[in-house]
């Protein structure tokens, strides 16, 4: 059957089982927005307050959905607003298709109205980009970046269509899905891992965004058991352990806690889960390294010994690794280690001096939701905050920037979490900072009539520059101090939200009890300005330099 390019889009986002995208329409993607209006039973569009909006939105729905995510663009600066969203993705490993209008094929590179070259824009920061030219090539290369997307190491994927090649008609060749599934390569032995197991003493599982990304939570449980290992999460990995697993010490690195740091640096073994050891997880690599066997399984071949090198390297699925792992592992005991880690885990339990800190405001949230409430977090002191003190028992509920560290990543985040959880309840712990960076996404948010709880916390400056500029810049704030007077709460009734300002937990909770069910609110909390993440290991250092006060 003949279809136009418009509509050969349309059913390879059915054929991938595509219910929702989100975008924002322009001239250069006219004709497949007219088959989304005729395809809105099949296809629902969520329209953006901005581009770089829709690009969160989409990712922030692939990781709580653990689909993949589609944003649609139109050309030039639609197609360029998304690039922030795509390298977030990208360096995250997020699966997501996105979708752009160009000028026509025969005015390509000629500086057209509204041309960019975006293909080669994202060149460093996507999987792979295409740029349709042949109309006989669409559905083959929408079929390919949907497999690329979702297959091995996770990320985006770019296809560029220009509008001619939308509206040319060619025969539907009805492509499936491909299978995205990734067996264990042969790089290591699985032997070699299970004899450093047994010899080991003090063994440590540093476990990241690879071990939710395969769906391997279970796993993992039963493998820190039978090894008595702890568990130190890096930042995408912080929901592949309930927080309240007896050997989960919480998020290492940096800005991690006390325990994992101290435990990570006693360990004789380092077994490394999904991960890629940047430089904010390891500090000074030598001190990194010294004194242990580093174990490193990884589904993408080319991070293994990258950053850190490793003694035995094994690349594979995370979950089909540990099952094949555990098929042959025995259970130990290793009371010495476990009462070490203990006694780790019970220094860090310290109360805080000031009754509206973030821990504790942060903790007072948390008691108004469920085990799987998803949580959305922008970047800066209060998304390490979130990391050390919200209690998450389930995967998948946390939706944050961790390699690109992108400031107004949070709202647009949220919506698409939203949407993709079936519009329950959701909650966006930011800054004045982040928030001023997308806020135009509340616009979103209330026309969809999405439950989602913004707290603000709010010291009037970008909080982690300032904490670095006094700790490492004797205190020069140079354009860290925001001197602005916007009324977040007041901000948020004229969008059409609930807006609230609490300055104590009783404010803060009663705000919470008076949250609609549909629609958002946004709660401002101001905090003290001079509020620190602690501890601290600072940039190049090891655990013998940690901060803590």
């Amino acid at each position: 059957m003949k279809r136009s390019g418009a509509q050969i889009i349309i059913e390879q986002l059915c054929a991938h089982g595509v219910t929702t995208v989100f975008g924002y329409p322009g001239s250069a993607v006219l004709p497949l927005y007219d088959e989304l209006y005729k395809n809105a039973h099949r296809i629902r569009h969520i329209i953006t307050a901005h581009e770089q909006g829709a690009a969160h939105a989409a990712d922030g729905y692939a990781r709580s959905s653990g689909k993949t995510g589609v944003v649609i663009t139109t050309s030039g600066p639609g197609a360029t607003n998304i690039v922030t969203g795509i390298a977030n993705a990208y360096l995250d490993s997020v699966p997501l298709v996105a979708i752009t209008g160009n000028v026509d094929v025969p005015l390509l590179g000629k500086d057209s109205f509204q041309e960019v070259d975006i293909v080669g824009i994202t060149q460093p920061v996507v999987k792979h980009n295409f740029v349709v030219r042949d109309i006989e090539e669409l559905e083959f290369i929408l079929h390919e970046a949907f497999r690329i997307a979702g297959s091995g190491r996770k990320g985006p994927v770019l296809v560029d269509i220009p509008r001619d090649i939308q509206t040319k008609l060619c025969t539907y060749q009805e492509m499936k899905p491909a299978d995205t599934a990734a067996p264990i390569q042969k790089h290591g032995d699985l032997q070699e891992a299970l004899q450093a197991f047994a010899k080991s003493k003090r063994p440590y599982i540093y476990a990241g965004g690879g071990v939710v990304a395969s769906g391997a939570q279970e796993e993992l449980l039963e493998f820190s058991r039978r090894i008595c290992a702890p568990v130190g999460l890096s930042m995408m990995g912080i929901t592949a352990l309930p927080a309240s697993y007896q050997w989960n010490l919480g998020m290492c690195g940096m800005h991690g806690t006390h325990a994992a740091a101290i435990a990570e640096s006693e360990s004789d073994l380092l077994i490394a889960l999904g991960v890629r050891f940047s430089e904010r997880a390891t500090g000074d690599i030598e001190a990194y390294r010294k004194n242990r066997t580093i174990l490193h399984i990884d589904i993408d071949l080319s991070e293994i010994d990258k950053n850190i090198p490793s003694q035995i390297g094994i690349c594979g699925d995370i979950k089909e690794v540990l099952r094949s792992l555990l098929a042959a592992l025995p259970s130990r005991k290793n009371d010495v280690w476990q009462a070490r880690v203990t006694q780790l885990k019970a220094m860090q339990n310290t109360l805080s001096p000031n009754s509206f800190s973030p821990k504790n405001i942060i903790e007072a949230v948390s008691r108004y939701c469920s085990a799987d409430t998803l949580i959305a977090t922008d970047v800066g002191q209060h998304q390490i905050w979130t990391m050390l003190y919200y209690p998450f028992e389930k995967p998948r509920t946390l939706l944050t920037s961790g390699g690109l560290g992108t400031m107004g990543y949070g709202l647009g985040a949220a919506i698409g979490g939203c949407i993709a959880m079936g519009g329950k309840k959701t909650v966006l712990f930011t800054s004045d900072g982040s928030f001023g960076m997308n806020l135009g996404e509340l616009a979103t948010a209330v026309s969809e009539e999405l439950p989602i709880i913004i707290v603000i916390l709010n010291n009037k400056s970008l909080g982690m520059v300032r904490q670095w500029q006094t700790m490492f810049y004797e205190g020069r704030y140079s354009q860290s101090t925001l001197h602005r007077k916007t009324d977040f709460a007041a901000l948020a009734g004229a969008f059409g939200a609930v807006g609230y300002k609490a300055a104590t937990l009783q404010e803060l909770e009663e705000a919470l009890q008076h949250a609609p069910k549909t629609g958002p609110i946004v709660i401002d909390c101001p905090i003290d300005i001079d509020e620190k993440v602690l501890p601290m290991i600072p940039p190049g250092g090891c655990v013998e330099d940690i901060i803590t006060s």
